[in-house]
């Protein structure tokens, strides 16, 4: 994934990611305790490696930074 192929969405999930709001339930993405509208965006960003894909608060992986900071 690059940052150009990056949605908005994804974009704006990579920022509440970066700001502590997100936390993974099995394969759910939670953002401020609310499950996330798009069911896939989570998977797809922890499977492209820019969050952690680990239950608990979620985070940006050094990859999710540089292609935050890219984007």
């Amino acid at each position: 994934m690059t940052a150009s192929s990056l949605t908005h969405r994804d974009r704006a999930v990579l920022r509440a990611v970066a700001e502590g709001r997100c936390e993974m339930s099995g394969s759910s993405l939670l953002v401020d305790g609310l499950c996330c509208a798009d069911q896939f965006v989570g998977p797809r960003l922890a499977s492209a490696g820019l969050i952690s894909a680990r239950p608990g608060p979620a985070a940006l992986t050094s990859a999710g930074y540089e292609i935050l900071s890219a984007a």
